[in-house]
């Protein structure tokens, strides 16, 4: 388990020990191709983390298309905000392809922020920094869109 959270972006600046503390409490998931993961105006779960597979979050518009938001792949996570905000899935996960991926819950996140601060400080830092770049890179795409136009 600690070789499957150590291939995780988000984790892999953790020591061995920290991984283990980790591996206790994600749960594994498994997804078939076309499953949907949540749907917009669910309550949030937690912090999904991807083995394998591909997942598409996506939203319908008012006028009823669908807009894909992001593509995710192995290594990568989505879900962050019902971590960091009590809130509802604003969009719709679905897999693109079988996935294979761990859940750290909400709830079991609250309390690793309590019982071990500099773990969950840990994982929060590379949260946002993934967070950070993720929205320079929209930025860019944005002005880039802007400048063609």
């Amino acid at each position: 388990m600690n070789k499957m959270l150590k291939d995780q972006a988000l984790l892999e600046d953790l020591s061995g020990a920290e991984l283990t503390r980790i591996s206790r409490i994600v749960r594994r998931l498994k997804f078939k191709k076309g499953e949907q993961i949540f749907k917009e105006k669910e309550d949030t779960k937690g912090l999904y983390l991807i083995n394998s597979g591909k997942v598409e979050i996506s939203k319908v518009t008012p006028d009823g298309w669908k807009q894909t938001l992001a593509v995710f792949t192995g290594g990568h996570f989505f879900g962050e905000l019902s971590i960091l905000e009590k809130r509802r899935h604003e969009a719709v996960a679905v897999a693109v392809e079988n996935t294979d991926m761990l859940l750290i819950g909400k709830e079991d996140f609250e309390r690793l922020e309590r019982e071990d601060v500099a773990l969950a400080f840990k994982i929060m830092k590379k949260m946002t920094l993934v967070m950070c770049k993720n929205l320079r890179r929209m930025n860019d795409k944005f002005l880039n869109a802007l400048i063609s136009y």
